[in-house]
């Protein structure tokens, strides 16, 4: 009996932090679901009397929604595709490669992960302005092409966990090493990749600062930059802000939750556990 009580108790707490987890993001739901004469009346109260589904409808035609999930999406294919493609090769070479200075300089892309996103703001502005590619989806993509440090390192702790023996056999074989990582090494490691383009879409996603600083023309806003002129001109309709919160997170919670035993397991094994 007392062997079992630490599993019980387990259980009740896991419950019990999941709970409280998932609370606020219950009452965002029911509460945007409310008619704005309950909000008023009733701030406190959860269950919507009736349902209002006319939020959502009135909070997408509010805003140019569609349009700015277009670019949204295109955003996300474009940088996850761009971070996939540089960081595993990149990954690659810092793990399977030798090279003269290659220790030296992954130590210094590391210490890049050290230096805040405001320290390089004003030079990359620069850079994007001189490429013409200032006031296009180009300056949030192109970059990404040129790879990420914190992804270079998932990706090539997990490319040290590939047994030697598999590369020597496919260098036997006469495989080139583009041959190698492509048809040895990424189909290995799929979790770590998934890993890697979900982390990247969550963040191209969530992303303000970028399409703020880059971005002038409003046919090219994304849905987050979308969110805050929505929350600027619409900041007494608690409703409709509730609603058009629950449409930009939806997405997010919907694909972790495909994908999250894919994440899991990328996480596990690229020796980043806790």
């Amino acid at each position: 009996m007392n062997s079992r009580t630490p599993g019980w108790w387990a259980y009740v707490s896991l419950l019990t932090v999941s709970a409280l987890m998932a609370a606020p993001l219950v009452w965002l739901v029911l509460t945007s679901l409310k008619a704005p004469e309950q909000l008023a009346s009733e701030p406190l109260s959860w269950w919507p009397r009736p349902f209002r589904w006319q939020n959502y409808h009135d909070a997408v035609n509010a805003i140019p929604f569609f349009r700015y999930l277009a670019n949204t999406l295109l955003l996300c294919l474009g940088n996850v595709t761009g971070t996939l493609i540089s960081c595993s090769v990149v990954a690659y070479a810092f793990a399977r490669l030798r090279w003269p200075g290659r220790d030296v300089l992954f130590a210094v892309l590391i210490a890049t992960l050290l230096l805040p996103w405001q320290v390089t703001m004003v030079p990359r502005f620069l850079v994007i302005r001189e490429l013409g590619l200032y006031d296009s989806l180009g300056a949030l993509i192109v970059p990404k092409f040129l790879g990420e440090a914190f992804y270079i390192f998932l990706l090539r702790q997990f490319f040290l966990t590939v047994p030697q023996s598999l590369i020597d056999a496919a260098r036997l074989d006469g495989c080139s090493e583009l041959g190698i990582l492509f048809r040895v090494m990424l189909p290995l490691c799929r979790p770590a990749l998934l890993t890697v383009g979900l982390l990247e879409f969550v963040a191209t996603w969530n992303d303000y600062g970028g399409p703020l600083m880059y971005l002038n023309d409003p046919d090219r806003f994304p849905l987050a930059y979308g969110l805050e002129q929505f929350i600027s001109s619409h900041s007494s309709e608690l409703n409709l802000l509730l609603a058009a919160a629950v449409l930009f997170t939806l997405p997010i919670v919907m694909l972790f939750a495909l994908l999250q035993r894919a994440f899991l397991d990328g996480i596990a094994t690229t020796g980043l556990k806790g």
